[in-house]
């Protein structure tokens, strides 16, 4: 912290979030000394906050009784996170069924000096992304809020579930984790219904209900592996398995987790994918530097050859027109 702007801002926050903090304490997380605190305290009394100091051994420094500050204190930096955190959010698809984006972007807005604001509103019409927006499947605050309690506590809840056939079941869960993927939440733990590790779309949960049971999670259970592993057998046309001879963790990183499963081998690394469509596939492999060899299905290979002819008279549109 080089402001002393700053530091007094942030000695504000350390009041309001402890009931009561020595110099020393102050002065160890401030990195600065016990006179320099007072001369904050100082700078905070001026302003009208009300700052008690406790002499005597066990003594300290709290704010008064009673006192509250205004809802939104922020320095620049502190603004800039808060406002990109909620753009990336919302092009990322992890806004919940109120628009709480928006309106938190507003509220912010509205309480920050004009100084700040301008270049903050500056920087939310003109910030660009590389990556297409993902139109997110929206959960309720309260049902998300409630799954991540009791995964946290491991804590057993009742869920008001509608699967994709508009089926309505009351089934009992130990939510291990909650996930978002794509512009989708989902929580991931045991169903007590079909005793059995299960995944659900939280967009597709109504209600959380607190049961008086625990649980305890598998040791060691990833609830990001478990769940890019079930979308990646989920039902599509074509089974692909290809191998790509290069190194698997570079390999790993230009592949999505969710579509493939990948296998070290000594002659490179065998992918096992499920596709819709085998032009996609196509495309997904002409784009890696490292080569390949098909398995099955043979139908791939045709769609690499189709894409190549492609690429071909795309190549050679309007040579015929230049000068000889």
């Amino acid at each position: 912290m080089s402001h002393p702007l700053t530091r007094v801002l942030t000695l504000l926050e350390l009041l309001q979030s402890n009931a009561r903090l020595t110099g020393a304490e102050l002065a160890d997380r401030l990195d600065t000394d016990v006179r320099t605190v007072r001369r904050y305290v100082a700078h905070l009394r001026d302003l009208g906050i009300p700052v008690e100091a406790e002499r005597g051994r066990y003594g300290g420094y709290r704010l008064a009784r009673g006192y509250r500050m205004p809802p939104l204190v922020l320095t620049n930096d502190e603004a800039l996170a808060v406002v990109l955190g909620l753009l990336a959010a919302e092009r990322l698809g992890m806004g919940t069924a109120a628009p709480a984006s928006a309106g938190a972007l507003a509220k912010i807005e509205r309480v920050l000096p004009h100084a700040l604001r301008e270049p903050l509103a500056a920087m939310r019409e003109t910030l660009s992304f590389t990556a297409n927006a993902v139109i997110g499947q929206a959960p309720g605050t309260g049902v998300l809020l409630a799954l991540a309690q009791a995964s946290r506590a491991r804590a057993t809840v009742g869920i008001n579930h509608q699967s994709w056939r508009q089926e309505h079941t009351e089934r009992d869960i130990d939510p291990y984790g909650v996930v978002f993927h794509t512009g989708r939440w989902y929580v991931v733990g045991h169903d007590h219904l079909r005793n059995s590790l299960r995944t659900f779309r939280i967009d597709r949960i109504a209600s959380v209900t607190p049961r008086a049971g625990g649980f305890i999670a598998p040791e060691g259970f990833d609830p990001v592996a478990h769940l890019t592993s079930t979308l990646a057998q989920g039902p599509y046309r074509w089974q692909v398995e290809v191998t790509i001879h290069g190194p698997l963790d570079e390999i790993a990183r230009r592949l999505p987790r969710s579509a493939v499963t990948l296998t070290a081998q000594p002659t490179g690394v065998l992918v096992h994918a499920r596709a819709e469509r085998l032009d996609g596939m196509a495309h997904m492999l002409a784009s890696l530097e490292w080569p390949f060899t098909i398995h099955h299905p043979d139908e791939l290979r045709e769609a690499l050859k189709n894409l190549a002819a492609r690429l071909t008279a795309a190549a050679q549109r309007g040579l015929e027109q230049l000068p000889q």
